[in-house]
């Protein structure tokens, strides 16, 4: 039998238990006995075994293994996938029959045959890979039916956007990592997933990982997975985000938001191309083409010593840029009229248009919130119209006056990062009258982030 896997034995008959250990320990990689069943779930949890060896009679009887039936139920309810082999001195054929329908995988007498007990544990211990790979497989596909097969829809005409689209197809035959920059609400998502869709690994996962909403303590295991019993709630192994993209694209979004010490785990794997999961001391090869999305001043954070510089040269082969919407020109009206058929498809609403007046009012909002606060505003008026189309009255937008904007502008040059930053989460905080949920709307950000930045600033 080939060395691997490791094996639980459960007898109360010690001379079995060294028995056993002494056999097993030139053909597998770890044996752990015990003397009884109560052992079983805490070495479940701290030793994982691929193969349960469970003695059917302990105390209560000698013969009839409802003690064993009783153990299995126990082992399956913690762990549905465990591999579970009875073996016992008083075995007959309704027994066996029994055992299996119960859900063991297979049952050895006692004594027992050198090489049928081998032989046994062997395809025993593949039976349990072969689970988990079967369980790997149905997370992957899971990802790539969630993924979906129709192309991003990537909507404009004017010149910074055609300069966009451009590079992207440059881009399709390659696997370079990839850096976009822009503004919240810009569309990132959207160019990564059609960097994605023209690429070499378009049938393969695309793993999404938005950074500003897991919680720091969390990142770990969400990026590399987790063996069972890493942490008082990890029932069951758990692949990570990287491993599910192996072999496709993993967007790791606002990836400015990532701490510090997760930077280093993410450039070790990065380079070294192998992960290993909380908990866990098996390298795992992965092969993901890696396209990050930050709102952040990158360079500058780099300069404030918040972001790895070897870690910025290894996720920006290319750089790609996402204008702002105020930057889009007649993009505004193409955006808006294709955020008006979809929404009013989706509300049943007899909506066809967007009159000349409205037209002109949303070519002169400077749109703060970008493409994804233009389609909330259209979402809104064609709920709440009352016409055939949309008006000037159907859009609530706070455009500051010309001037004003400009003093902003000029106020805004002067100030750091973090002035810039404070400044805008409490004209956010003020427009939401507190309301944390709809200020984080209003700043693109989600709330878990917008918990961390007000934290940060002392907020």
């Amino acid at each position: 039998m080939e060395k691997m896997g490791k094996i639980l034995v459960v007898d109360d008959n010690e001379d079995v238990l060294f028995a056993l250990h002494l056999l097993l320990e030139s053909y597998v990689e770890k044996v752990k006995v015990a003397t009884s069943p109560d052992k079983i779930l805490p070495f479940m949890e701290s030793f994982q075994p691929d193969v349960i060896l469970l003695d059917m009679n302990f105390q209560r009887d000698m013969s009839s293994g409802q003690e064993g039936f009783d153990c299995l139920e126990e082992i399956l309810r913690r762990d549905p996938e465990a591999v579970v082999v009875f073996m016992t001195a008083y075995s007959d054929t309704e027994k066996a029959v029994r055992a299996i329908k119960a859900g063991a995988t297979d049952f050895i007498p006692k004594p027992w045959d050198k090489e049928k007990l081998l032989a046994t544990l062997s395809s025993a211990i593949k039976l349990r890979r072969s689970r988990r790979e079967v369980k790997q497989l149905q997370e992957r596909v899971e990802t790539l039916n969630s993924a979906g097969d129709e192309a991003p829809c990537l909507i404009g005409r004017s010149a910074p956007m055609l300069e966009v689209v451009d590079t992207i197809h440059r881009l399709s035959g390659t696997d370079a990592n990839i850096l976009i920059l822009g503004e919240n609400g810009t569309g990132k998502d959207v160019v990564a997933r059609t960097l994605c869709y023209y690429s070499p690994r378009r049938t393969q996962p695309f793993v999404t990982i938005d950074v500003g909403s897991i919680p720091e303590n969390l990142f770990e295991s969400e990026l590399f997975g987790y063996e069972k019993g890493a942490f008082t709630d990890a029932r069951r192994e758990k692949a990570g985000r990287m491993e599910a993209a192996h072999g496709g694209t993993l967007f790791l979004d606002e990836i400015g938001n990532l701490p510090l010490p997760m930077q280093a785990k993410l450039l070790t794997a990065l380079e070294k191309r192998v992960i290993t999961r909380l908990g866990g001391t098996e390298q795992i090869p992965i092969d993901v083409r890696l396209i990050c999305a930050t709102n952040a001043q990158i360079r500058h954070e780099v300069e404030q010593g918040r972001f790895r510089q070897d870690l910025l040269y290894r996720i920006n082969t290319i750089e790609l840029r996402i204008p702002p919407l105020r930057e889009r020109g007649e993009d505004i009206l193409l955006l808006a009229e294709f955020f008006l058929g979809r929404t009013a498809r989706k509300y049943h609403k007899a909506v066809t248009g967007i009159n000349r007046e409205a037209r002109q009012k949303l070519m002169r909002y400077a749109w703060p919130g970008n493409v994804r606060e233009l389609e909330h505003a259209i979402e809104r008026a064609v709920i709440l119209t009352t016409h055939a189309s949309l008006r000037p009255g159907d859009f609530i937008l706070e455009a500051p006056p010309a001037k004003a904007a400009a003093d902003d502008s000029e106020a805004a040059a002067s100030l750091n990062l973090e002035q810039v930053e404070r400044q805008t989460i409490a004209k956010a905080l003020k427009r939401s009258e507190g309301n944390l949920t709809r200020a984080a709307e209003y700043l693109g950000i989600t709330r878990y982030a917008l918990y961390r930045k007000m934290e940060k600033l002392g907020l």
